[in-house]
């Protein structure tokens, strides 16, 4: 089916419902961009096709009285509400026109993938939210220096030597701490690891905890080391910006040096991956709309975000 061009706002703003992924720069809060959206929606929508001014009844049209000024006056204002007018009303669109929402918040350093929904999009954003599907992080932490709170631009509390670190013993220590969370994961169940019961979990899909305060990781390894630099490769649910940072710093101490989060970077969360993100230059409402699109076409491949059945965590606690 070809594609028509609109210009008309209204109809632009009807159908302006759905998730779109927006990449979030480091150091901008969530609701900076959120803000920054709408103003651009705005502007897109004040840029097109607007409503004209209301008419005025025809009691109250302005009558003429014969002067060259009055004329003029007439014409223009004769049968046109100049209180509706838009250097008098002001915008046809401001942003309590549009109703937008984070499908999960992230921290001031971390940037990547930031999902919204827009409009009827807010009960997806809400489902997907509910289904708490996995996140998938690049962390990168610098050796030798601990800050305050495990974050950069924090006040530095730690200087210690990193020389015997090695990228072997960063992948052990990763490997041990992923099968410590999985198993975990079952022992809160109530499963033991190694029984039938724990395989037919596994095949249920990934074990999610019952709320959203309990962090739970799925995966973790090394991806990259550059001394004093390391990339970990994270997936996880329930996790924030500070539990991340603090696991870095956990993993040095265990290595015997210290060590802070230099860098954060959401890549996936789902289905919706880092490549489909709406860089900052493209937050313009042309560009929200094709991102609209393709967002709507992973989810019509991927009906499970919005609708799957889940394996929480406790969910065999009372029957084991």
């Amino acid at each position: 089916m070809s594609l028509t061009k609109v210009y008309d706002a209204a109809t632009v703003l009807k159908h302006l419902n759905g998730i779109i992924n927006v990449y979030k720069p480091a150091g901008m809060k969530v609701h900076q961009v959120r803000t920054a959206i709408l103003a651009n929606i705005c502007k897109g929508l004040n840029e097109m096709n607007v409503r004209e001014p209301r008419k005025l009844p025809e009691e109250m049209r302005l009558l003429g009285t014969g002067t060259a000024a009055d004329t003029v006056l007439h014409k223009i204002s004769s049968d046109t509400d100049l209180s509706d007018h838009v250097l008098a009303a002001g915008p046809r669109y401001i942003p309590q026109d549009c109703r937008i929402a984070p499908v999960a918040s992230l921290g001031v350093h971390t940037s990547g993938v930031c999902l919204f929904g827009l409009n009827a999009g807010l009960r997806q954003s809400s489902r997907i939210q509910r289904n708490r599907p996995i996140r998938i992080y690049h962390v990168t932490g610098r050796m030798g220096i601990a800050t305050e709170s495990h974050l950069p631009g924090s006040h530095i509390t730690v200087r210690a030597k990193h020389g015997h670190v090695s990228a072997d013993r960063i992948s052990a220590l990763a490997s041990s701490m992923q099968a410590s969370h999985q198993r975990k994961m079952y022992e809160l169940c109530g499963v033991d690891l190694q029984t039938q019961a724990a395989y037919e979990l596994a095949c249920k899909g990934p074990l999610r905890p019952t709320n959203n305060s309990q962090p739970v990781i799925y995966s973790l390894k090394l991806i990259h080391f550059e001394r004093p630099n390391f990339t970990l490769e994270v997936h996880a649910i329930n996790e924030s910006e500070d539990y991340l940072a603090a696991l870095v710093h956990d993993m040095a101490l265990e290595l015997r040096t210290v060590a802070h989060c230099a860098q954060l970077r959401c890549i996936r969360h789902a289905h919706f991956d880092v490549t489909d993100s709406l860089l900052r230059h493209g937050w313009h409402l042309p560009g929200i709309i094709k991102n609209l699109r393709q967002q709507r076409e992973i989810l019509k491949s991927h009906p499970q975000l919005l609708n799957q059945q889940r394996v929480d965590l406790y969910a065999n606690q009372n029957t084991a």
